[in-house]
């Protein structure tokens, strides 16, 4: 079990479904991709940090770094600040609606990063 495994463990989240569902996508996406726990969330990593999860009751909220520097169009990343940007998912089926959207965002930071 690796300290993200324990994370989910002990903290049970409530919307742990979607969540583990995301980080199976993010994960299944470059076998090159690690993740820990950093900032007291999982986090998704690629020559820097990619990605983490911002806990929340009524939805799953992935918040990408960099958001604003993803080479291409990314139209479910959301928000105005000068980097971060965030993918928000009410459930599994939305998740499942946007995994395509989820991959894209994740081969545009691999790109930018000279993967």
């Amino acid at each position: 079990m690796n300290e993200v495994d324990e994370w989910f463990e002990q903290r049970q989240p409530a919307q742990v479904e979607p969540m583990q569902l995301v980080r199976a996508i993010i994960l299944g996406c470059d076998p090159r991709i690690g993740e820990t726990v950093k900032w007291q969330t999982p986090t998704f990593v690629f020559e820097g940090n990619m990605a983490s999860f911002n806990p929340s009751k009524g939805f799953v909220s992935l918040m990408f770094h960099r958001g604003s520097e993803l080479p291409g169009r990314h139209p479910r990343l959301t928000g105005d600040g000068k980097l971060v940007r965030t993918m928000r998912f009410a459930d599994v089926e939305e998740v499942l609606s946007a995994r395509a959207d989820i991959e894209a965002a994740v081969a545009a930071w691999i790109e930018m990063k000279g993967g």
